[in-house]
């Protein structure tokens, strides 16, 4: 698939490219996931029997999603170690490190610089990184990050999210469609989480529910919002959001969905005027920012505007003439907490305080 840009990739297996070719690219694409599927079920049927699964010495919060590209697992990450920080647990984020650069990928940069006082583990070894987190750092709880796949390390807890812009991934698996397993597989959920769900209609999000627990049984179904909190220049300093309303922009980013972030710009009054989009964890050479320069320039926009994410690679609080801010992002339920926070209070040490206690 590397010869295809990830756009042109998507609009081909939802169909808007049509011709003869395109029919035979996607009819290949079937056939290909037929044996990425066959290779999930088995998988999947090991660990259904307890084939090669390790249980940590402390509970484990897993993190994940069923499909590719961004569903907002990082805020979800964020938002569960805030909460178990706020009742004075040690936790420790484990997580495999895809897209790594310079020893940690973006998602570790930016939660390095949003929760300074959790560490943060990267590793294909998950289990190995369990053993450290509680044996060297003397975690309390572990938060196992894009984990619903990673079934050799057992958790306590399996938060899936789905993302409503795109929650079952064209209803197809890899790679004719977004699916990394079936649907089916939110059985295994103990919750779901419906993340930028304030971005469709009420129709949709009853929607999503319903097909939801067509196989999630008894697990409650939550819904969230990516919440703009502020924006940050390269040097990590914070400005409010003030003053956005109607002001051109020019945004860029390298993430798994970069619809969301346009909606989200668009949601707090931006005119975007234009939007470059690189392909998931891109890392930026210095030829990127001589093109996103010129590019900035060209855009007539005073304001350029980017994920966190990618600013944490970046570094640089201008392009070209204009300033450059990242706009940082944090996790907000909608409606009820409780279903959620009962189930992480189950988690907690016992000399730790319960909610609402």
């Amino acid at each position: 698939m590397a010869f295809i840009r990830p756009e042109s990739y998507l609009r081909l297996i939802r169909g808007e490219i049509r011709g003869p070719l395109a029919a035979t690219v996607r009819a290949g694409l079937s056939l290909a996931s037929v044996g990425y599927r066959l290779g999930t079920n088995y998988r999947n049927a090991r660990f259904d029997v307890g084939k090669d699964v390790h249980r940590a010495a402390a509970p484990v919060v897993s993190v994940g999603n069923l499909t590719l590209g961004g569903t907002g697992k990082t805020p979800m990450v964020e938002w569960l170690a805030r909460w178990y920080r706020d009742r004075d647990v040690r936790v420790c984020l484990i997580s495999r490190g895809y897209g790594r650069a310079d020893s940690v990928n973006d998602e570790a940069l930016v939660l390095e610089e949003n929760l300074p006082d959790v560490p943060h583990l990267q590793d294909p070894d998950r289990v190995r990184l369990a053993g450290i987190a509680v044996e060297e750092l003397e975690a309390e709880l572990l938060i196992l990050d894009d984990g619903f796949q990673h079934r050799r390390l057992a958790r306590d807890l399996d938060i899936v999210l789905l993302d409503a812009l795109e929650p079952f991934g064209l209803g197809r698996i890899f790679p004719r469609g977004l699916l990394r397993e079936p649907v089916s597989s939110l059985k295994r959920a103990d919750v779901i989480v419906v993340s930028r769900a304030d971005l469709v209609p009420p129709e949709r999000r009853n929607w999503i529910r319903e097909e939801a627990k067509r196989y999630t049984g008894e697990a409650p179904i939550l819904e969230a919002r990516h919440a703009p909190r502020d924006l940050i220049d390269g040097e990590g300093h914070a400005t409010p959001l003030e003053g956005l309303e109607g002001r051109a922009v020019a945004a860029f980013c390298g993430i798994g969905n970069p619809e969301g972030f346009r909606r989200t710009l668009e949601s707090l009054g931006c005119r975007v005027v234009k939007l470059r989009v690189f392909p998931d964890h891109h890392s930026y050479a210095a030829e990127d920012v001589e093109e996103l320069s010129r590019w900035a320039d060209g855009s007539a926009a005073d304001l350029i505007l980017t994920t966190q994410k990618d600013l944490v690679k970046l570094r640089l609080s201008d392009l070209g003439a204009a300033p450059l801010r990242a706009l940082r992002i944090g996790l907000d339920l909608l409606g009820d907490p409780r279903p959620l926070d009962d189930r992480l209070a189950a988690l907690l040490p016992q000399n730790r305080p319960v909610p609402g206690a």
